[in-house]
């Protein structure tokens, strides 16, 4: 990769950081971006850093095995990245947050855990697919990066119980994409709690998933 390349995906993770730190889809430090190199590494935000305020010269570089090479200390959660990315070669791009929404929905008891929020729209299926939920486990404990990636290879979005979405995606700009589609089908979703919304069909889905294949 270039150093115009690095520097241009650097600039884009600060820019739509800020971008969703603005829009309050995350808060305070929370929340963590990476994006894959040309080289087979990734760029990552680093730990404790806040979205809405990132200096693209400090942003982690990382080798192809995960190795810290230079900028500030990753984030604590890059184990995350790091299983998402191992089951899924294709995706160039991760976004985690603990957007509200989306961590209202892993919180309430009666959702599907093989799917946590129904097929509302059609861009939520176009962007998102089945979200599986991810068991809740300790912040920072090796075993949550075992079950998301035992989830990744077939979806590129997995939701951790009382935590937060974590999405990939075939561009930096598709994972933050994603990430948005969820968190407003996710509002629409709490919107419409009990009240027997009409989701698409099976056959609609699938008509769907035929034309608009996902990440």
């Amino acid at each position: 990769m270039s150093r115009h390349d690095e520097t241009r995906l650097r600039d884009q993770i600060a820019t739509l950081g800020k971008s969703l730190f603005d829009r309050g889809l995350t808060m305070g430090s929370s929340g963590n971006i990476s994006v894959r190199t040309a080289e087979g590494g990734w760029l990552m935000t680093p730990t404790n850093a806040c979205l809405g305020r990132l200096d693209p010269a400090r942003i982690s570089r990382l080798d192809r095995d995960g190795g810290w090479l230079e900028g500030d200390k990753p984030t604590k959660e890059h184990f995350l990245h790091m299983a998402m990315y191992a089951e899924r070669p294709q995706s160039e791009a991760i976004v985690h947050l603990h957007s509200t929404h989306s961590v209202a929905v892993s919180c309430l008891p009666e959702i599907d855990p093989c799917d946590c929020i129904p097929p509302l729209t059609a861009y939520y299926v176009m962007r998102v697919g089945k979200l599986p939920l991810v068991p809740y486990h300790l912040p920072g404990d090796p075993a949550l990066g075992d079950a998301v990636r035992g989830l990744a290879g077939k979806h590129s979005a997995v939701l951790l119980a009382n935590h937060g979405p974590v999405v990939a995606g075939k561009s930096l700009e598709a994972a933050v994409y994603a990430t948005e589609e969820l968190e407003e089908t996710a509002k629409l979703y709490l919107l419409l709690h009990g009240r027997n919304p009409r989701a698409l069909t099976a056959d609609q889905v699938a008509e769907l998933e035929a034309r608009f294949p996902g990440d």
